[in-house]
């Protein structure tokens, strides 16, 4: 690959920054012209100024992978985009194929398998090579949850604080706070991103 690729790396977590960085170091044809650690940092960075390819986290504040994806493929189709994530399941595949990512790679391959990507992509191919280590959450797809365990999770996607949805749902703030665990639980998760993603999967949203 000779063309000069100009990169957008867009990841909350600053040693992963780093870390991608250091690997696209490797082929002095890919230049990182910004970072962005969350999805609308990456918008604004997209609309000051365009890049040819963006890597991105599919979990990070404000606006996920997925929704960041969306939008890029509807104003800057031409921008390539490959997805990393650290959660190996199908649905993601799915999510990410619709919203038009070009790629999509395990944060557990080696750099040798993110530069094939960035090659491959660029040449106007997909990169879906492993999608063998994908696999079907069955334990997330069988959980169920209440209707009031759903109510408190469109409001906590809709950046509403325990206190607010505690007075909406009449309720108090210890018992959203309780609901809030056990659906975290439930879900095996950690952040509200994550919680953004199961809900967009599960049509709760």
């Amino acid at each position: 690959m000779s063309k000069n690729i100009s990169i957008y790396i867009a990841d909350d977590h600053p040693i992963v920054v780093d870390g991608l960085k250091e690997i696209l170091k490797a082929k002095p044809t890919l230049t990182v012209q910004g970072v962005a650690h969350d999805g609308e940092q990456l918008i604004e960075l997209i609309k000051k100024a365009k890049v040819d390819m963006v890597i991105l986290d599919i979990n990070m504040p404000k606006m996920n992978g997925i929704q960041c994806t969306r939008w890029i493929k509807e104003n800057h189709n031409d921008i390539k985009v490959i997805i990393l994530t650290m959660y190996p399941e199908k649905t993601y595949i799915d999510q990410l194929l619709k919203a038009g990512a070009d790629g999509c790679l395990l944060k557990s391959r080696g750099s040798s398998d993110l530069l094939e990507a960035i090659d491959r992509v660029t040449l106007g191919k997909s990169y879906f090579d492993w999608i063998a280590d994908f696999k079907t959450d069955k334990d997330s797809a069988d959980v169920k949850l209440s209707e009031r365990e759903i109510e408190i999770v469109k409001l906590i996607i809709n950046s509403k604080t325990s206190g607010e949805i505690a007075e909406l749902l009449f309720i108090s703030e210890e018992t959203v706070k309780t609901h809030r665990k056990n659906i975290f639980k439930k879900l095996k998760i950690h952040h509200v991103t994550e919680l953004m993603t199961f809900a967009m999967n599960s049509g709760i949203v």
